[in-house]
């Protein structure tokens, strides 16, 4: 699936709309994140904090949330933003959540500019590695 810059566009719009949601009062770092499924749907998710920090959601969190919630999917496209609107990075633990509903060609919108999901985590592990294990009992 192509994405067009009318699609970017409206994946940072919506990033930046979700990052304006964020609960985050103890980082300060709100983030907004936007994705483009396979099917046409935009999804968004923000950050939120906790008082106990390890129980916070990430932004790429609520988004995969929404996907599943919504009907599911493949994401085709994917921006995350912070608090000045810029391209901000998934952490690692994003990233992998990212890898497993991602379809082959997802594209992110990176600090460094656009970069597909395996060179966004190389040699990730799926669902494909835990097929394997399996058959080879």
């Amino acid at each position: 699936m192509t994405v067009t810059e009318d699609q970017w566009a409206e994946l940072h719009r919506l990033a930046v709309s979700a990052m304006e949601r964020a609960y985050c009062p103890y980082s300060k770092f709100p983030v907004g994140a936007a994705a483009l499924v396979d099917d046409g749907r935009m999804i968004t998710g923000c950050n939120v904090e906790n008082a106990a920090y390890g129980v916070a959601l990430c932004a790429e969190c609520g988004l995969i949330s929404e996907l599943v919630n919504t009907g599911g999917g493949k994401l085709v496209a994917f921006a995350c933003v912070n608090s000045q609107s810029e391209p901000t990075a998934p952490c690692g633990r994003c990233r992998q959540l990212l890898f497993e509903h991602a379809a082959p060609e997802l594209v992110l919108a990176m600090p460094a500019g656009r970069m597909t999901i395996d060179e966004v985590l190389p040699g990730g592990f799926g669902p494909a590695d835990l097929d394997a294990k399996q058959e080879g009992k």
